[in-house]
Order: C-alpha cells, then structure tokens, then sequence
C-alpha cells in the first residue's frame, strides 16, 4: 500500500471537485475555505491571548450594581 497522496491521486479528486462542483464555482469554494481558516486561526489566537476588548467587558460586567430590591 502506497502513498495516499500521489499526484494521480490528487489529480483523480481535482477532477471529482470538477464535475461535482463546475469550474465557476471552485474558487468561491477555495475563497470561502481560505476565509473560513483564516477567522478559525484568529478565533484559536483569541482563545490563547485575551484581547483589551474582551478584558473591558469582563470587567465593565463585574462592576454592575444589583439590581433594586422589590418593595412589597
């Protein structure tokens, strides 16, 4: 058992994508996928390194007063 990604391999699925998907719509899928990384890369550094703007929310949310008392 060889290798899974020979170039006739390779080539066999580029013209799966082809047929399935037609040549008009292959770059808005490679478009959409490369944005879709891209925000996905940003989201896994924003879970890691906290931004000012998150830690201003934390805090502007921490400092709320209780709501009043019902008086009955």
């Amino acid at each position: 058992m060889g290798d899974l990604f020979q170039p006739t391999h390779l080539l066999v699925i580029g013209v799966i994508f082809l047929v399935l998907f037609g040549a008009k719509r292959l770059p808005e899928l490679g478009k959409g996928l490369g944005e879709g990384l891209k925000g996905f890369k940003e989201g896994i550094k924003g879970v890691s390194e906290p931004t000012a703007s998150t830690q201003v929310v934390q805090q502007s949310t921490a400092a709320a007063p209780p709501p009043p008392a019902d008086p009955k």
